[in-house]
């Protein structure tokens, strides 16, 4: 059996972090990954580009059939622009990836939900994922914003956003995280900031996620607040850190990234994004 598929897959940031209730909301945002999975003569899984081997075995083992992983080689490509291990959602995109790639290879109608639970199922027994992050696999797929249910798997709610806007983030050089169990001293808040993502008040959900979660991991709030006070709409620690995004219009969007510049590190911005996982077979 020979053939390859492309996935190509957005990033997200965090609207409510889930860790502390199972219940969560994030938005995507344009930042790109793209899959290739081949199946040629051979034998085993080969991978290339950085993630962790056993993650990326356990979606293959997922999605492909027995039979062919013992009678073919499987090849893992991803190209990333996500930033790693800074909350971008980069293990939820590339896991995604690679599980919508591995399921355009052994069938032609794609059951999008069967590909967020394999992906959601290998980051679990990977150990790279306390709740699964459904809600960052989802908005990382499906694009927009949404509301999940991360320990019962369900979507509550997906909606598009506002395309007038963009996201200001601020990757600092000092990349140190909390204690994650201290987020579930902060559960009452983290239940109130689920509440409005649910209701769709996504910005109110955010600013208190950000210092709700801020305070639990002793994250630095400054550069969240300097993005609010110069004209940000909302902002927040996503996932858990250390990365700040900041969302605005874009004719603030430089007035925002220029605040966040300030401190040490780095800022990428980029626009939201409604856009859906795509997938197709390609030739070679």
């Amino acid at each position: 059996m020979k053939a390859k598929a492309r996935a190509t897959m957005h990033g997200a940031i965090s609207i409510v972090n889930a860790i502390a209730t199972g219940y969560g909301s994030a938005l995507g945002v344009c930042l790109e990954v793209v899959s290739e999975v081949a199946i040629s003569d051979g034998y085993g899984i080969r991978f290339h580009g950085g993630r962790p081997d056993r993650l990326v075995s356990n979606i293959v083992k997922n999605v492909i059939p027995k039979n062919i992983l013992e009678n073919n080689l499987v090849n893992v490509q991803i190209k990333s622009e996500i930033p790693a291990r800074f909350g971008l959602k980069s293990s939820s995109a590339v896991s995604n990836a690679i599980s919508l790639a591995c399921h355009r290879l052994v069938q032609e109608n794609i059951d999008d939900y069967a590909v967020l639970d394999a992906a959601v199922r290998a980051s679990l027994d990977a150990k790279v994922s306390i709740t699964g992050a459904y809600d960052d696999a989802s908005a990382c797929y499906f694009g927009g914003f949404v509301v999940t249910d991360n320990y019962g798997r369900k979507l509550l709610r997906r909606e598009e956003a506002p395309m007038n806007l963009y996201a200001a983030i601020f990757l600092p050089k000092n990349r140190q995280r909390g204690d994650l169990n201290r987020l579930k001293e902060m559960v009452e808040f983290f239940t109130d900031a689920f509440a409005l993502a649910k209701s769709g008040d996504y910005w109110k959900a955010m600013k208190l996620n950000g210092i709700a979660a801020s305070a639990a991991l002793s994250a630095d709030y400054k550069p969240a607040l300097a993005a609010l006070t110069n004209g940000a709409i909302s902002a927040s620690l996503s996932g858990n850190g250390p990365s700040v995004a900041a969302v605005s219009r874009h004719e603030k969007i430089q007035e925002v990234k220029s605040a966040m510049a300030k401190f040490s590190g780095r800022v990428i911005v980029c626009q939201l994004s409604n856009e859906k996982a795509s997938v197709s077979l390609i030739d070679g």
